[in-house]
């Protein structure tokens, strides 16, 4: 068991948070909106992730950084209009943001065990029963975000799926909606719905089981495509599939059923609720906690 900073189980706040209130610990993460740092109140104790978001994030040609007044009041609103609307457990929480010093900032929720990107790093592939428990709650929070927030993702990806040591799955980026990530429709121009958060699903879940990016032969290929070989192989093979050999008929259904080129022949999030793979390990009580638990957090882990 891990003596190192866990974060507290509690998910509503009952005190206010200031830019001043918070201290930098060290930095976890980096990604292409931002830099993301562990930080703590410094009166309250509780540990928050912090994640600075780079003002041409949001590809505005009016933000400079001697931002008007007005607008950045309205970029804070409408960050504090998503935050208030994250009532699922299974989409990450954003408790307050702010500008401060040339930088918009969330203070968001702190997954302890970072990523699933953490995760293959330390354990190279995850087994079947839990990618079983990851999926369902994936799948849950896409519900929430496609059936009741009415708004798609587009960016979910292993390194938008963050997990704590008890085992919980948190859909991380639900504010930004702005992706990276590749589907067919999207490099062929053509317009993208809920169901391309399914096809990036399927591709997720697939990259957790093999270890690798599905359109990799292998983990240490020589020479791995370059970025519009890949944009080809997307829109011209066949879409990446389990191995049958090595993973379950309900595995291999389930990854098909997201992994459609045809977006409206992807299963729903909804659907795939109920998808045998979800339903074969639901009376087996799989603790994800039990895998997760046991690792080192990603604070501790060279990157």
């Amino acid at each position: 068991m891990h003596t190192g900073l866990q974060p507290s189980d509690c998910k509503e706040l009952d005190f206010e948070i200031t830019a001043e209130d918070l201290e930098t610990m060290r930095v976890i993460g980096k990604g292409s909106s931002g830099v993301v740092q562990l930080v703590r109140h410094k009166w309250v104790g509780k540990l928050f992730a912090m994640k600075g978001l780079s003002v041409h994030f949001y590809e505005l040609q009016v933000i400079q950084m001697n931002i008007q007044e007005k607008i950045r009041k309205q970029i804070v609103q409408e960050l504090k209009i998503n935050q208030a609307s994250s009532q699922c457990p299974h989409v990450a929480v954003c408790y307050h943001s702010f500008y401060h010093n040339g930088a918009f900032s969330l203070v968001l929720e702190y997954m302890d065990r970072g990523s699933l990107v953490d995760v293959i790093r330390q354990v190279k592939t995850i087994l079947e029963p839990y990618l079983a428990v990851v999926c369902k709650q994936v799948l849950q929070g896409l519900v929430y975000l496609h059936n009741e927030r009415h708004v798609i993702h587009r960016d979910i990806k292993p390194s938008n799926l963050l997990v704590n040591h008890k085992g919980d799955v948190n859909i991380h980026d639900h504010v930004f909606f702005y992706s990276f990530t590749l589907q067919p429709e999207r490099i062929s121009g053509s317009t993208y719905d809920y169901s391309s958060d399914i096809w990036s699903l399927g591709m997720s879940v697939l990259e957790c089981a093999i270890g690798r990016f599905p359109y990799l032969e292998s983990e240490d290929q020589q020479n791995p495509p370059s970025f519009y070989e890949l944009l080809a192989a997307i829109i011209e093979s066949p879409p990446p599939t389990a191995p049958s050999v090595q993973f379950s008929p309900e595995f291999c259904s389930f990854v098909s059923a997201c992994l459609q080129k045809d977006p409206p022949a992807r299963a729903s999030s909804l659907d795939l609720l109920s998808h045998p793979f979800i339903k074969k390990f639901e009376d087996m009580d799989i603790d994800l906690g039990v895998l997760v638990g046991t690792l080192e957090p990603p604070v501790n882990c060279l990157r």
